[in-house]
């Protein structure tokens, strides 16, 4: 079945993004796994749901085919709702020389995930993405963190080639050499798809790679650092070129994205690049005015809190928000006061408050 992402974030399907992100924001915050009641897939669900509705590319695609379109998964492969079939392939008009060979191939033998290369055909990696969730603190002034995951590397004992060191290829006699098959679909159309014999190539290894089995290719754990600049959000995220798999036949290698989800904060909620906190203060500070301590990103700082305050007054810290992204310096945290009145009184702070409310009122 098929998921609903904006009944997953209690969104009209008309929302804006800030109503998205707001949204998106409030539900990670209550089912966080860090917290007591924190539910880990409803978190998970929200996350996947925002990466798609947040981008406004993948949110009309999604619109239009669903969850169907894989937007959460394909990523940046630009969410073909076929997946890698005939978005990737490339159709020549002249003689359907495009990636039949992936629908029909289970039915003649053909390698479907090959992509149809032509013999000696460099083809560029595959892009990888991976999610990195930080803290709102490394948010705001950046931080360096290790992102773990398997791709395909080029193997390094036999270069890439799949052949044992100092061994030789033989022409495949499948292909004649071609590293191409011409198959007939019933009885009118003709694909050509890549050798099954010789996967493309048009050559036959005589030993293989031990270390690769012939592949060419070795599937590696790696862990890569990722520079997170400051000023990053929910939803953004970072490029590293050439980081995702490797290419074939020498082609360059794919890009690996990094999603960032940056971990709510209760005390400080960021709008834009500033941060929003809510201080209970006596009312008796309220009224006489006094000093607090405030906590901010930076750590705790003085407050002056001016005679007869009321509550939803506004404070504005200059400079402790979160850092400008590709701009200088910081925005400001907005301190709203929220007036703490007590609900029960001893017998004196009654007569105390008594006198007062009769004095005042003389």
């Amino acid at each position: 079945m098929s998921k609903d992402y904006y009944k997953i974030l209690g969104v009209e399907k008309s929302a804006s993004a800030d109503e998205i992100k707001k949204a998106f924001r409030k539900v990670a915050h209550e089912h966080h796994p860090d917290k007591n009641n924190g539910q880990d897939e409803k978190f998970k669900e929200a996350n996947e749901a925002y990466q798609t509705l947040s981008d406004k590319s993948k949110r009309a695609q999604y619109d239009q085919f669903g969850s169907a379109f894989s937007g959460g998964q394909s990523g940046f492969g630009g969410g073909n709702p076929f997946g890698q079939g005939f978005g990737q392939g490339g159709a020549q008009q002249t003689d359907f020389d495009f990636d039949l060979g992936d629908i029909f191939g289970s039915f003649f033998g053909g390698q479907g995930g090959q992509g149809g290369a032509r013999a000696g055909r460099t083809q560029r990696g595959s892009d990888l993405e991976v999610n990195l969730e930080i803290t709102l603190k490394e948010a705001v002034f950046g931080v360096s963190h290790n992102v773990s995951l398997q791709r395909k590397s080029q193997c390094q004992p036999c270069q890439g080639t799949g052949a044992k060191e100092g061994t030789s290829f033989d022409k495949c006699p499948t292909c004649d050499g071609a590293g191409r098959v011409t198959t007939t679909i019933l009885g009118q159309f003709q694909t050509q798809t890549a050798c099954p014999e010789c996967r493309g190539q048009g050559k036959n290894i005589k030993d293989k790679c031990g270390a690769c089995s012939g592949q060419g290719i070795t599937v590696e754990h790696q862990d890569i650092k990722v520079e997170v600049p400051g000023g990053i959000d929910t939803g953004q995220s970072i490029r590293l070129s050439g980081q995702g798999d490797s290419g074939v036949n020498g082609a360059s290698a794919g890009d690996l994205y990094v999603n960032i989800l940056v971990k709510p904060q209760a005390d400080l909620v960021r709008e834009g690049f500033d941060l929003i906190s809510e201080i209970k203060i006596p009312f008796t500070i309220a009224a006489m005015g006094g000093e607090i301590k405030v906590n901010t990103i930076d750590g705790k700082v003085k407050l002056k809190i001016p005679t007869g305050t009321q509550s939803n007054k506004k404070f504005i810290l200059r400079n402790k928000g979160v850092t400008k992204l590709k701009s200088r310096g910081r925005g400001d945290q907005i301190v709203i006061i929220v007036v703490d009145v007590p609900t029960k009184l001893s017998r004196k702070q009654k007569k105390l408050l008594e006198e007062l409310s009769k004095e005042l009122n003389d």
